[in-house]
């Protein structure tokens, strides 16, 4: 848990997503669009991928719940949240005041 922390609070935009997940695609996909560089962690390739899942299952995200998104280190939730701050056009505003996005 202390390790996960410490990922998510470096930078301003961090995201857990799988290699394989569409759904993941098209969340960073989105943050690409607006001109931001999340920081990515591919649990599926890196060597403690299963301990960050058991982290973030800890914190209530559900693993098959992916991408998990954290901004400004709290936890924001998966694709349905992201993509309902970007309608309700919240998303661009929490992105400034992390400090991920600078237009």
């Amino acid at each position: 848990m202390e390790r996960l922390n410490k990922l998510v609070t470096k930078k301003p935009l961090v995201i857990f997503s799988m290699t394989t997940c569409c759904m993941s695609h098209t969340i960073k996909s989105l943050f690409y669009d607006f001109g931001v560089n999340p920081t990515i962690y591919e649990l599926d390739e890196i060597a403690n991928g299963r301990e960050i899942e058991q982290a973030l299952s800890r914190l209530g995200c559900n693993p098959t719940m992916m991408p998990a998104v954290f901004i400004g280190g709290e936890f924001v939730g998966g694709a349905n949240e992201i993509m309902s701050l970007h309608l309700k056009r919240s998303l661009k505003p929490m992105l400034k005041n992390a400090g991920a996005l600078w237009v």
